[in-house]
C-alpha cells in the first residue's frame, strides 16, 4: 500500500507532511518524496528507502512553502529507485497517486505517439502527463484533473499540483481512500485518518467517484462525471 498526504494552508508544511508520511509508515513503503510549491515554483525531493533518508535529504535540499502533497511508494509498477519514486512531474503538474492503473499500457502508447517523453517506469507518471495535456488545452487545474481521469481504467487515489494555481490542491479517488480533513484556514488530505489526526477532528471521508479542490477555505466537492 501508498500513503498521500497533503496541506494547503498558512503554514509551511514540510515538517506537517513528513510527520504524516511517518504515521502512513504502517502501511509500508520503498521509497518517499515531497512536492512543495514555494511561491513561484513547485520543489520536488524524493529519496529511495526508509522515510529517514528524505528527512536527511531535505537536511542538503530544504523545501518550503506551501501547499504540498507527500507520498509513500510500495512499488507495483517499476522498481524502486529515486526515478520511479513520486511525486511524477510533468511540466506544471505534480502528483501522486495511489492504486493501478489498468490501462496503463494503451495510455502509455498514446502519449508516446503524441511526443511525450517518460522518464519513469510507473503507470503514474501517464496521469501526470494527461493532467499536463488538458492544462495545456486551457482546462484549470480541477477540470485538467476531471478529464484526464475519465480515460483512466483501474482504481486511483491522487492529489495533484499545478505551478500556476499555487493556492489549491485537486484530489480525486475510485477504489482507493482519500481522507479530507478541515482546519481553521487550512485543509488537508490523506490515505488514512491517522495521518492528519493531530492537526484536525473535523474530517470527511472523499466517496467513490468523487473529486475534491482543497483550498484554504475547506473543500469543494463534486463527482468525477461532473455535477
Amino acid at each position: 500500500m501508498c500513503g498521500i498526504v497533503g496541506y494547503v494552508g498558512p503554514k509551511g508544511c514540510v515538517d506537517l507532511l513528513v510527520d504524516g508520511l511517518r504515521r502512513l509508515e504502517y502501511r509500508g513503503y520503498d521509497s518517499a518524496g515531497l512536492a512543495i510549491h514555494d511561491g513561484k515554483e513547485i520543489r520536488v525531493l524524493r529519496s529511495v528507502g526508509k522515510l529517514g533518508n528524505l528527512v536527511a535529504a531535505l537536511k542538503d535540499h530544504p523545501l518550503q512553502g506551501s501547499p504540498g502533497i507527500g507520498h509513500t511508494r510500495w512499488a507495483t509498477h517499476g522498481r524502486p529507485s529515486e526515478t520511479n519514486a513520486h511525486p511524477h512531474v510533468a511540466g506544471p503538474i505534480a502528483l501522486v497517486h495511489n492504486g493501478i492503473i489498468e490501462n496503463h499500457l494503451h495510455l502509455k502508447r498514446q502519449l508516446v505517439e503524441q511526443g511525450v517523453k517518460f522518464t519513469s517506469d510507473t503507470d503514474t507518471e501517464i496521469i501526470a502527463h494527461l493532467v499536463e495535456r488538458e492544462a495545456k488545452s486551457g482546462h484549470k487545474l480541477l477540470e485538467a484533473v476531471r478529464r484526464a481521469l475519465a480515460v483512466v481504467e483501474g482504481a486511483y487515489a491522487v492529489a495533484v499540483l499545478h505551478r500556476d494555481e499555487p493556492d489549491r490542491i485537486v484530489i480525486a479517488k475510485n477504489s482507493s481512500p482519500l481522507v479530507i480533513g478541515l482546519g481553521d484556514g487550512e485543509t488537508f488530505c490523506a490515505s488514512d485518518i491517522p495521518a492528519i489526526l493531530p492537526y484536525t477532528r473535523n474530517m470527511l471521508l472523499l466517496e467513490e467517484g468523487e473529486i475534491a479542490l482543497l483550498t484554504t477555505s475547506g473543500a469543494e466537492i463534486q463527482t468525477l462525471k461532473g455535477d
